[in-house]
């Protein structure tokens, strides 16, 4: 049986990797091809950076729930 707060926690992560793909879009859309080759690698990194601790945090999530079935 998976733990009420454990499956709560794992939909948030859910949550927060789609606003980082939602803000990596929203900050390469709609540029000129110019400042798109500017700003992309930016957004790159960014995004990144956001699905690692994501993805840490995801990892720490599954012993938990492990634990408690």
């Amino acid at each position: 049986m998976v733990e009420p707060g454990s499956l709560e926690a794992h939909e948030i992560l859910l949550i927060e990797e789609a606003d980082a793909w939602f803000d990596y879009l929203e900050a390469t859309r709609g540029h000129t091809r110019v400042r798109y080759v500017e700003i992309e690698p930016w957004a790159w990194a960014r995004l990144s950076q956001r699905l690692r601790a994501i993805r840490a945090r995801r990892t720490r999530l599954a012993p938990a729930a492990a634990e408690a079935a």
